[in-house]
């Protein structure tokens, strides 16, 4: 298991599918700020309220100059039907590939869960700079107030 990249590193640059079936990766956003927020899984309750904030906050973090990607393990498939239902405007990715970024950063990881141990993914929003370095890593996220937490912090960047 690889080391979490800290702030300063460059985040990986680890190819996504997305629900119209094409790839998004980070460096795709090369030029401007990027806010790439990981969550356990499409249409569970904390899941939806956070993607959903970032939905509503979607046009402040344009006027700041900030895209957004979601990040989950779930299939392209799957997010089409979460975005459609919920309206969401934030693009979604779906990191299912083994060795992919979410096991690069190091937060696809044993859980455990009424006695029971499984991987899952710890909700974890990572900030990075038009450069593509992590400007700042919020690590196991609580959902109530954390997008307008990353909508500050980026637009201090």
């Amino acid at each position: 298991m690889s080391d979490k990249p800290n702030v300063g590193d460059a985040f990986p640059d680890i190819a996504m599918e997305t629900p119209d079936g094409s790839t998004v990766k980070p460096s795709d956003f090369a030029g401007k700020p990027l806010v790439v927020f990981f969550y356990p899984k499409d249409d569970t309750p904390g899941c939806t309220t956070e993607n959903i904030d970032f939905t509503q906050l979607k046009p402040e973090f344009e006027k700041a100059g900030v895209a957004l990607l979601g990040v989950s393990k779930d299939p392209p498939a799957k997010h089409a039907k979460f975005i459609a239902k919920h309206d969401l405007a934030v693009p979604l990715a779906s990191d299912a590939a083994e060795s992919g970024l979410s096991d690069a950063l190091g937060i696809w990881t044993e859980k455990q869960n009424y006695g029971r141990t499984y991987m899952g993914m710890v909700r974890t929003t990572y900030l990075l700079d038009a450069a593509g370095k992590i400007a700042k890593v919020w690590d196991k996220v609580k959902v109530k107030g954390h997008a307008q937490a990353v909508l500050e912090a980026a637009r201090e960047l």
